[in-house]
């Protein structure tokens, strides 16, 4: 089923500059750059995003690291994209990620763990429209 998923490239990922060599292997394996921007996140996308993490006692981290710098936005269209998508990323926690995912080969710590995707086609809906409108994904 073709689907779109919104992955964000975080500021560690922007900061080293591997953005590239990311988004070159969504490429490589057959998926879409739909939509793509350079952008500084505010603090409201921010809290909308990880609304889920909201009560838990780590949120104010993940909304302090994703506004630090900017990052790369973008969304991703494929056959079955989200599952392609997070089987590429790896695990969140970079020391459980197999070597060859994305997080596996370049994140270090949870807390930067370098990329984020969404993790069912509903969470993709949901967070594409935080970053994009329509009329900027092709």
């Amino acid at each position: 089923m073709l689907e779109n998923t919104l992955v964000l490239l975080k500021p560690d990922a922007v900061k080293r500059s591997i953005s590239g060599e990311i988004i070159a292997r969504f490429e490589r394996r057959g998926l879409t750059v739909a939509a793509m921007k350079l952008m500084k996140v505010s603090r409201e996308q921010a809290k909308k995003h990880y609304d889920e993490h909201r009560e838990k006692p780590f949120f104010g981290e993940l909304v302090d690291f994703i506004t630090s710098s900017p990052v790369v936005a973008m969304v991703i269209r494929g056959e079955n994209a989200v599952k392609m998508v997070r089987s590429m990323m790896g695990a969140t926690n970079p020391l459980d990620s197999a070597p060859g995912t994305i997080r596996g080969d370049y994140a270090t710590e949870m807390s930067k763990n370098v990329i984020h995707g969404s993790d069912s086609p509903a969470s993709a809906e949901r967070e594409m429209n935080i970053f994009f409108t329509k009329d900027e994904i092709f």
